[in-house]
């Protein structure tokens, strides 16, 4: 039995000078299809991988999808990240699941220990990825994954490797205060993350909250959603809300099949993803220069107003 795997070269702007702009990198997007059999190399899960495509040593992301969406939505995404020099890891986490999370932070706990033997045999040649510079980020209910493995949520769940930051885009951790699915991460008390030993961003959607229609609840409740999370966070910490955007308009701009269709009708939305994708992309960016290469200079100046974001923001903070 064979691991599948197929990859596509993307052309990057060298002129590009924003965060929110693609990088300067060329980037390949590479698929890779576990499957059980003894290669030793194979990953505990499918994963869609971005990177640049160029020599160089850079730092590596695992990135976490939303209920039940595939990695692929994101691909628009992670390739920006990887045109500006992140190697991002992508896995496919489940194709159906319930509403305990339990499978899904032991999933990421065994990908994020296969990075150091099995990530080098699907880079490209002369491309190394530096684990020493790791990040963990999560969209939605994958949000709510990376908090709870970054935080111990199970006590008998750990990783070889050690995250130097956390990031949560939209996280969701349930349906509403009291209705968190399990295990629950938010406490309800403020700054109570306080044995997270590294920097966090959390992102939000000013339209998540909100309902697209009587028949479905908001895609990213009150109660269990970004604010909550950045309540929780000790600093460093800055936190984003984008104001007439949507729970899931950072996926890309066409998503096929019945649950790509289906991330146009469940969730309020904005006018176009792109411009959040932009701006998510943007922060990610700037957000992990500063904590994980040093150079805090385009989290700074989005921080000071001193950048043309590609939305309004609704809400900013910075715990310094």
């Amino acid at each position: 039995m064979v691991i599948t795997y197929s990859s596509s070269s993307v052309t990057c702007s060298t002129t590009s000078t924003s965060v929110f702009d693609i990088g300067n990198n060329k980037t390949k997007l590479v698929k890779i299809e576990a499957q059980t059999c003894s290669n030793q190399n194979s990953p505990p899960k499918a994963l869609l991988i971005g990177t640049p495509s160029e020599a160089g040593r850079f730092p590596v992301v695992i990135f976490l999808h939303g209920y039940l969406l595939y990695n692929s939505f994101y691909s628009q995404l992670i390739q920006h990240l990887s045109s500006h020099g992140f190697i991002v890891v992508a896995p496919q986490l489940y194709l159906v699941e319930g509403a305990d999370a339990t499978e899904d932070i032991k999933s990421t706990a065994e990908i994020t220990n296969w990075l150091a033997e099995g990530l080098q045999h699907y880079l490209p040649t002369e491309v190394e990825p530096n684990l020493k510079k790791l990040g963990l980020a999560g969209h939605s209910r994958g949000g709510k994954v990376a908090f709870a493995l970054a935080l111990g949520k199970l006590a008998n769940i750990s990783t070889d490797l050690k995250f130097s930051a956390l990031i949560g885009v939209d996280p969701v951790d349930g349906m509403d205060k009291g209705k968190q699915t399990p295990p629950a991460v938010l406490t309800y008390v403020p700054q109570s993350f306080n044995n997270l030993d590294m920097p966090v961003m959390v992102i939000g959607s000013g339209l998540g909250e909100v309902k697209r229609n009587p028949l479905f609840p908001a895609c990213a409740p009150k109660g269990v959603n970004h604010r909550d999370f950045y309540n929780e966070c000790c600093k460093p910490a800055c936190y984003f809300v984008a104001k007439d955007y949507g729970h899931n308009d950072m996926l890309d701009d066409e998503t096929k099949g019945i649950r790509g269709k289906a991330t146009y009708c469940l969730c309020k939305q904005g006018k176009s993803r792109e411009p959040m994708r932009r701006f998510i992309g943007g922060v990610l960016v700037a957000f992990l220069e500063a904590y994980l290469e040093g150079n805090s200079s385009d989290l700074v100046a989005i921080r000071d107003g001193h950048v043309t974001l590609p939305v309004e923001l609704r809400d900013t903070d910075f715990l310094v």
